[in-house]
């Protein structure tokens, strides 16, 4: 019974008002929001927090940049012949600016419906991998370490033994230790 009362709601919900007795026709629902909506809310969801945190990160980095870079470049001199820099107040205002502009067009493309089913995709296939288990890990890295030591040692003495053979040749003046 809760399904019927819920697709009744649903139709009502659609019909415009009635205006001067005419009949009603079902409206298409809209397919998108206000500016703000989010495309697909609720699907792929931690690969857009993952996106949206690597995108502000980066805006953030910039931003950083654009400020330390504006004050660092002198646009002339004082009457004693010193350098004149922008501003910090400025430059924080480029800087800030330059940062909503980069999470703003983040946001945007983040939520343009190609973007968007390129993500949810992502997120399907993400959970189709089969990801080792922490003792397959372990395993794994300790057999990783083990050969980085064993190929480094193996390096080290061989380039010992070829520095003293060129000191004793005399290509070299000096042995590897001396």
């Amino acid at each position: 019974m809760s399904d019927e009362a819920s697709a009744e709601d649903n139709e009502r919900e659609q019909l415009p008002e009635k205006s001067g007795g005419g009949a009603a026709t079902p409206r298409p629902p809209s397919r998108r929001g206000g500016f703000f909506s989010i495309y697909k809310k609720g699907q792929g969801y931690w690969t857009r927090m993952g996106t949206a945190l690597s995108a502000a990160f980066l805006a953030l980095l910039t931003g950083d940049f654009v400020y330390t870079q504006m004050n660092a470049i002198p646009y002339g001199k004082d009457a004693h012949g010193d350098p004149l820099y922008i501003p910090k107040q400025i430059s924080a205002s480029v800087a800030v600016f330059i940062l909503f502009a980069i999470i703003f067009f983040a946001w945007r493309m983040m939520n343009k419906p190609s973007h968007v089913d390129f993500l949810i995709a992502t997120d399907s296939e993400m959970k189709k991998v089969n990801w080792t288990t922490r003792a397959e890990l372990m395993g794994s890295t300790k057999v990783v370490i083990f050969f980085v030591l064993l190929i480094s040692l193996l390096l080290f003495t061989l380039d010992v033994i070829f520095g003293y053979f060129f000191q004793l040749i005399r290509v070299l003046e000096f042995g590897p230790f001396q």
